[in-house]
């Protein structure tokens, strides 16, 4: 039974074959043509046919810090500063999108090379936090303990130790000829080295007690305003501007330690002429109001404050509030300046601090500095030097030399500077007094 059923359904599909096949030869040829047209069309789509797929946006591998410094490099041109006092502040932050073009390959490199740059900076960031700290905390405190200092003097140096000449030494020179018991504690990265030591030798032979070591910024900031404003600079919240850092750094610097230690502070290119120790918590100004006879700007190339002086306070804290880095001087004598002249807007408010006139520290603009370099060439000149010289050893406890307009200058035997320099000398045959 079951055989006979499966014969009639071979026979039935045999019969239906037969039909379809006789049915396609009956057709006229232009229909057939058509239907071969049509499986030729299909079978194009089948095998020709794409799809695009959606490409998934690049996902960076950068953490944000990173991310943000990539963008800094890229876009400003900080230059490779001095690795000494202040490339553990060199992280800044904008924002960096790789741009995708044809040099992918050197963007890739690029990146790498930041990269390298970012893990070294952080590598110098953990040294120059940590081992400074534990350095520099027990050094001064030892160097305060076995010195028995009449007074306290700080100094700051934030260039190579190559560019420490003997203008520079003088400083040091005349600040022991008029106080031989003080110490001087040297803020430098580049100084606290054996070769360091060398060049500050003749001072130590002396017996003069100087301590040259490394900052730690992170121990030295603490406890003020500075201390959020340098951490806001290292994460990169901060911009420093175009303005040299190290300069920036070294006006907080000289406040906070004068803060935190009480002393004098003076700038490398000071000469002084006579002994500081009977001022106290004073600054000077540089220039003069030709009207009202009041001063017109303060300068902050020294400063004689005593330890945790509110005025010092007062300045810290307007430099962690309006720090600008674009703008040259704002962080330093500018500061000083709108501090004072809001203070002397309150009557009431007495911080017990005194503003000296100009000759007291500055007895000369920088726009005329030169004329203190040059010997008299007739009466009428030695007459004027003879004058300036009197009325400078009266009046005057130091002279700024405004190194920046006077560092290429020579100095001429007899002219005013020969003469407050062989006034101030310890090493009075050296050859800073001629030094060009």
């Amino acid at each position: 039974m079951e055989h006979s059923k499966r014969t009639e359904q071979v026979v039935l599909s045999q019969r239906l074959k037969r039909f379809i096949v006789s049915f396609v030869c009956c057709l006229p040829m232009s229909l057939l043509g058509l239907l071969l047209m049509l499986l030729l069309l299909y079978n194009s789509f089948s095998v020709f046919s794409f799809h695009i797929d959606t490409i998934p946006p690049v996902q960076s591998t950068l953490s944000p810090t990173q991310y943000q410094i990539l963008h800094h490099h890229a876009s400003t041109s900080l230059s490779e500063s001095d690795s000494s006092l202040l490339l553990v502040v060199k992280e800044n932050s904008l924002g960096f999108v790789p741009k995708q073009n044809d040099s992918s390959t050197r963007t890739e490199r690029r990146t790498k090379r930041v990269k390298r740059r970012i893990d070294s900076t952080s590598a110098i960031t953990q040294r120059l936090q940590v081992k400074p700290r534990q350095r520099f905390k027990t050094r001064v405190k030892s160097f305060l303990s076995k010195s028995s200092c009449e007074s306290l003097f700080f100094m700051t140096w934030i260039s190579s130790i190559e560019s420490f000449g003997d203008r520079e030494r003088f400083t040091i020179e005349s600040l022991f000829k008029f106080h031989p018991n003080s110490c001087l504690i040297l803020v430098s990265n580049s100084f606290d080295c054996d070769r360091g030591t060398l060049i500050l030798k003749p001072f130590i032979d002396e017996g003069f007690k100087m301590l040259p070591i490394k900052p730690d910024f992170a121990y030295i900031f603490k406890d003020t305003s500075a201390e959020k404003w340098f951490e806001r600079l290292k994460k990169g919240r901060l911009s420093p501007g175009v303005i040299p850092l190290e300069q920036n750094l070294s006006n907080l610097l000289r406040l906070v330690l004068l803060y935190k230690y009480g002393g004098i502070y003076l700038d490398t290119d000071v000469i002084i002429l006579k002994p500081l120790t009977d001022l106290h918590n004073v600054i000077g100004a540089q220039a003069v109001d030709a009207v009202t006879r009041k001063w017109s700007r303060l300068n902050n190339a020294v400063l004689i404050f005593d330890k945790n002086h509110p005025l010092l306070k007062r300045f810290i804290d307007e430099f962690s509030r309006t720090f600008n880095g674009n703008k040259w001087g704002h962080n330093g004598p500018y500061l000083v300046s709108r501090v004072i002249a809001r203070i002397n807007t309150s009557p009431s408010l007495d911080l017990g601090f005194s503003v000296l006139p100009p000759s007291a520290f500055y007895p000369v603009d920088w726009t005329r500095i030169k004329g203190f370099y040059r010997a008299p060439t007739n009466e009428t000149e030695a007459d004027w030097l003879r004058k300036r010289l009197t009325h400078l050893r009266k009046n005057t406890f130091a002279v700024h030399l405004w190194n920046r307009e006077s560092k290429k200058l020579r100095i001429e035997e007899g002219s005013i500077i020969h003469q407050l320099m062989s006034h101030s000398c310890i090493f009075c045959n050296s050859s800073s007094l001629h030094s060009s």
